[in-house]
């Protein structure tokens, strides 16, 4: 049996839009000027950042849950952006293919802000 690691990503509702398109299976692309593609790694600092970030920038935040091979994203260590529960994972752009590729089962959401 694969080992897998929870992780969370706070969106808006155009990148859900695009999540949904994909059966729940992946995340889209990155924008040009978006080099980076930042999972993070507890619930808490996504619901942050869906309430105090994607609410007011679009009127509503979304948080999601999905299982990632764990042998897979030994390569990506975790980083601390602040305090101890601000970790998240720094996945280059060009990788987001192969990140999409070891997701276990579907991207689901949890919790929902704003319109």
């Amino acid at each position: 049996m694969t080992k897998t690691t929870t992780l969370y990503r706070p969106v808006g509702p155009k990148e859900l839009a695009l999540i949904e398109a994909s059966g729940f299976r992946s995340f889209p692309p990155r924008l040009p000027d978006q080099p980076i593609f930042y999972p993070v790694t507890n619930e808490d600092y996504a619901i942050q950042i869906a309430r105090d970030w994607n609410v007011p920038a679009s009127g509503s935040g979304f948080v999601t849950r999905f299982q990632v091979e764990s042998d897979f994203l030994k390569q990506y260590p975790p980083r601390v952006v602040g305090s101890k529960v601000h970790e998240e994972l720094w996945i280059p752009a060009e990788a987001l293919d192969e990140f999409n590729r070891h997701i276990i089962g579907l991207i689901e959401v949890t919790h929902r802000f704003g319109k």
